[in-house]
């Protein structure tokens, strides 16, 4: 299994087609799930990619508009029935929407068997929503018509791997090796510092991922998510609508591939694609003549990141 894989749920815009849903992603952390918006898609979608409901205790909404959290009630009353009993359900959004989900929720989904908590986001701030042993996850603002953000998950540092014929030859006790792993030299017991770089050779190299939808182009996203390993960007529309999409809080496919060049991504995925377009080539082709380490994101795609 997959140590860390981004579900594509929903990749449309606004309005949903027979091609693309409404946003929605899942991102699976070592068998924890993690849902990124939650468009109508939200509840078959994760039947259809036979995601595991009782793993996932997260859900992240990036703004009130409804293509992004109107999903929200028919999922949490799923969740109710299809066995996940007890411990609690984690809605990250802003103040307002706390306010518009307490009601919408209280009124259809009663008497849940699991409780549901809101942690409070600042749309202007970038902020550490989950931070523990193994991944942290940071909202950062995004530039959209009304307040939004984006969320950046990253895997912690991991540990060096230690050189089995080095750590025999100067007889390292086993109680040594984790913080060998960490990085801290060897001190033997008669006083003699062994480096460790003699050690160990380099970890495994730390993966990430950011969703940034919605947004306008602004070169400030990119200081957001720099050095990011995969980058998913709206790109709504191609270059030929570009005072369409600035009119409406959104970017082109080129933008979005500006925002990866600039922010030093290794690899950019595009979605949230309008409902004019009956296929994403163009999107494609003027991404990738700006960033050639691009995909398209669609229903069922799994993106294997480890």
């Amino acid at each position: 299994m997959a140590q860390f894989r981004i579900n594509y749920l929903g990749c449309g815009s606004a309005t949903p087609t027979l091609r693309h849903l409404p946003s929605c992603q899942v991102v699976d952390f070592r068998d924890n799930l993690f849902m990124i918006d939650c468009g109508e898609c939200a509840q078959l979608s994760v039947r259809r990619q036979r995601l595991k409901f009782t793993r996932l205790n997260h859900i992240f909404i990036s703004h009130l508009h409804g293509d992004h959290c109107l999903g929200l009630p028919g999922f949490i009353s799923t969740l109710a029935l299809t066995g996940k009993d007890g411990g609690e359900i984690v809605i990250h959004t802003f103040k307002e929407g706390v306010e518009i989900f307490r009601r919408m929720l209280g009124f259809f989904c009663k008497e849940m068997p699991f409780d549901i908590r809101y942690d409070i986001i600042d749309p202007k701030a970038t902020s550490v929503l989950i931070d523990n042993d193994a991944l942290t996850v940071t909202s950062f603002p995004l530039y959209h018509r009304i307040p939004c953000c984006g969320f950046m998950f990253a895997e912690k540092p991991k540990l060096r791997h230690l050189r089995g014929d080095m750590v025999r030859f100067h007889n390292v006790p086993v109680k040594e090796y984790r913080a060998i792993k960490e990085g801290s030299p060897y001190v033997t017991p008669d006083g003699r510092t062994i480096a460790n770089e003699l050690l160990t050779t380099p970890a495994d190299p730390s993966v990430s991922y950011a969703y940034c939808s919605d947004t306008v182009y602004d070169e400030r996203v990119a200081k957001s998510v720099e050095g990011v390993h995969t980058l998913y960007h709206e790109a709504t529309y191609t270059s030929e609508y570009a005072d369409k999409a600035h009119g409406r809080g959104h970017s082109t496919a080129a933008e979005a591939a500006r925002i990866a060049r600039l922010a030093g991504a290794r690899q950019l995925v595009l979605g949230h694609f309008s409902k004019r377009y009956t296929d994403e080539a163009g999107h494609l082709e003027e991404a990738q003549a700006i960033f050639p380490d691009t995909i398209i994101a669609s229903e069922g795609m799994k993106l294997n990141l480890l």
